[in-house]
């Protein structure tokens, strides 16, 4: 028997997970253009 333990992972490609990336990408996107001016990010929605 082996020792190590392989996970594997589904393949992220559910609706849902592809929501959550879009909203990350425009947060994140909208936190560095708030850097980039000088302010202070607002995280959240």
């Amino acid at each position: 028997m082996s020792k190590t333990a392989s996970v594997a992972f589904a393949p992220s490609s559910s609706l849902f997970s592809r929501f959550m990336a879009a909203v990350d990408r425009f947060l994140m996107a909208s936190a560095a253009i708030s850097n980039h001016n000088g302010d202070l990010p607002r995280f959240g929605l």
